[in-house]
């Protein structure tokens, strides 16, 4: 079918273009509101701007698609193809994503707040400055992927993956990452406030500058991690692996281990030492946020 035909019985009341060929078509600001584009083959189709909203991509083939700015709220994409597509901008608050394909694709300054993102696979993503509020991204692939400035507060993230990631600058305040692989992972002046990391592995992570008040860090591996300027009130250590920890300068000086003078006590211990119980505590002049 030819663009001008869909338009036009777009007009007319059809939505319906199930398995339409639009590979390479110039939809920009195209209105294709509620319309069935299921199994659809839009790669490298220009739907910048566009209004998709409650359209159904559902494994619709967006490959190289242009779609930043598009308006895709509550928009079905579920088994969608958008290898390296460009979706900068897009709003997709509730969008349902599910098992999508976004390997290399940009969000970045997307709002996807409230998608569901169920193992989707967004590996080597750029979605700097994105927004992921209460998004759903449990068992997803965030391998490699640019979060730097991202927003997840609320989301879901259980078994997701982040190995290689950069989750520098990111706000995660409240989400529960127990048990998460984030070794090696880039925190620095991550914002982690009031969320549970029981038992996560931290080896090696760069937490410097972070805000880690009220966490939960029981049991978490923290061995050879980055805690410089770190703020850490309230954070509960309990049981955690401390092992060649840097964690000098402001959150050195808001740490005391058990009562005892945090200037003559060292953090860095063989991880098969007793458990160290740490009461931490903020100057005034260092906030939560």
């Amino acid at each position: 079918m030819k663009l001008n035909g869909l338009l036009r019985q777009y007009e007319q009341g059809n939505r319906n273009f199930a398995q339409v060929d639009l590979r390479g078509a110039d939809l920009y600001r195209v209105m294709l509101i509620s319309v069935d584009l299921t199994a659809g083959d839009l790669i490298g189709s220009n739907l910048s701007h566009a209004f998709l909203t409650k359209s159904n991509l559902s494994r619709a083939k967006l490959n190289w698609a242009n779609l930043s700015y598009a308006k895709m709220s509550e928009a079905q994409l579920s088994d969608a193809d958008l290898t390296q597509a460009n979706l900068s901008g897009a709003f997709l608050v509730k969008a349902v994503l599910k098992q999508a394909k976004i390997s290399g694709g940009n969000l970045s300054h997307a709002n996807l707040r409230a998608a569901d993102l169920e193992l989707a696979n967004l590996w080597g993503a750029n979605m700097h400055h994105s927004n992921l509020r209460e998004a759903n991204l449990r068992r997803a692939n965030l391998n490699w992927a640019n979060l730097r400035g991202a927003r997840l507060s609320g989301a879901k993230l259980e078994g997701t993956a982040f190995s290689g990631a950069d989750l520098s600058r990111t706000v995660l305040k409240e989400v529960d990452l127990r048990e998460a692989d984030l070794a090696g992972v880039n925190l620095s002046e991550a914002r982690l406030s009031g969320s549970n990391l029981e038992g996560a592995n931290l080896m090696g992570a760069n937490l410097q500058g972070a805000q880690l008040c009220q966490v939960n860090l029981r049991g978490a591996n923290l061995s050879q991690a980055n805690l410089q300027e770190a703020n850490l009130t309230g954070a509960d250590l309990t049981d955690a692996i401390l092992t060649q920890v840097d964690w000098q300068r402001k959150s050195e000086s808001n740490a005391k281990i058990a009562g005892t003078d945090r200037e003559k006590t060292t953090l860095s211990r063989p991880s098969s030492a007793p458990s160290v119980n740490l009461v931490l505590y903020s100057p005034p002049e260092i906030f939560c946020f």
